[in-house]
Formats: C-alpha cells, sequence, structure tokens
C-alpha cells in the first residue's frame, strides 16, 4: 500500500485529498461515482506511480486537463518538499474551483492553476507533463509539443488500447517512447515520452 511507503504527514494529507473527493463529487463529477469505494487504489496508488520513474524530479511540471486533480494533486502531496512547481489545466471553472481548494485546504502553495482550454496557452518549456484520461495519444502530442523544453518528458496513464494509440500517432510524429506496466491494472500502462517531433 502506498501509505506504507510515504511519512505520515503525506499519507495524512492523500486521506484529506480523498475527504475533499467525496465531498465534491455529488456535485461536480470528479470521477466515476463507482470507484469512490476503491479510490486508494483505484485513483491515488494510480496516479502516484509515474512519480516513482522520474527520481525526485525538479523544475516545472504541467498537468493538462486536471479535472479532479489526478494525478497533479497526488503528485503535488508527495513531491510537496521538492523544488517542483506543478501547473494545471483545467478549463471548466467548477473543477478549477475545487482545485484551488485544494490548494488552499491542503496546503500546496507551489500549484498554480491556469482555468482555460489547454490550446490557448503559449508556447512553454516544461520538465515534466502528465495527462490522465484525457485523450487519445495522437491528440495529446500536438499539446505536449508546444509546452514541453527540449529535454522534457511527459508520462502518460494509458489503459488498455495504449499500443493501438501509439501506433495512430506514430503516423504523424516521431518520438522516443519507454512503456512501463501499470501498478494497478495489468491491461494498462504508464508511457513515457520524449523527443517528440511532427513528420513532414
Amino acid at each position: 500500500m502506498l501509505e506504507a511507503s510515504v511519512s505520515r504527514e503525506t499519507g495524512d494529507l492523500l486521506r484529506q485529498y480523498e475527504d475533499l473527493l467525496i465531498k465534491w463529487n455529488p456535485s461536480i463529477n470528479l470521477i466515476a461515482p463507482s470507484t469512490l469505494t476503491d479510490l486508494g487504489k483505484r485513483h491515488i496508488i494510480d496516479s502516484a506511480q509515474i512519480l516513482s520513474l522520474t527520481k525526485e524530479p525538479q523544475g516545472n511540471w504541467i498537468d493538462l486537463g486536471s479535472g479532479g486533480g489526478l494525478p497533479g494533486v497526488v503528485i503535488a502531496i508527495i513531491a510537496r518538499e521538492l523544488p517542483l512547481q506543478i501547473t494545471f489545466v483545467e478549463s471548466d471553472k467548477r473543477k478549477a474551483a475545487f482545485l484551488s481548494t485544494c490548494r488552499r485546504e491542503l496546503d500546496l502553495p507551489k500549484l498554480k492553476i491556469l482555468n482555460q482550454r489547454i490550446e490557448q496557452l503559449p508556447e512553454s518549456s516544461y520538465d515534466f507533463a502528465s495527462a490522465r484520461a484525457l485523450a487519445p495519444l495522437a491528440d495529446l502530442l500536438p499539446m505536449l509539443d508546444t509546452q514541453l523544453a527540449p529535454h522534457g518528458r511527459a508520462l502518460l496513464h494509458k489503459g488498455r488500447n495504449w499500443r493501438d494509440e501509439v501506433a495512430e500517432a506514430h503516423r504523424h510524429w516521431d518520438f522516443d517512447l519507454a512503456t512501463h506496466d501499470s501498478t494497478t491494472d495489468p491491461d494498462a500502462a504508464i508511457l513515457e515520452i520524449s523527443e517528440i517531433q511532427r513528420r513532414e
């Protein structure tokens, strides 16, 4: 279990975050109601696993389509002592309000929340990017291409059709890919993507 590998304070913050999800979910539908009974494994542990691939990340991290804060809030809680600034991008005003509540009540001052569409973001140079249940890989790559630094890496949760998504994305994009087995779903994977280039 995740709580066995984190500090007591971190475990307390993760439980507080779970309480916020449960409280807000009936009015905003942040996560599927059917998953509320298994929040720990289905969402918290699933989100936290990408941090094990980054070896104490530093710099700037962007979480695209942050929704209810998965994986972004989990990353922010676990990595809160690291020199890591995390930016959430969420176009839905109600979900952005929920994220602001998380920042305040969980005392996560290094969080920045942008209430706008991803397509409206100016080009940037983030060290890391994440997205969970947002869009097919072929649709994510144009967004990542404009937001990641040349050395940047994206860590993307993908479900059982991830191989098909990779094949489709390769029709128009070149990128370095490392795949990591999901610790919570034998059919899923974490895609680690870098060196993104659009094919001519």
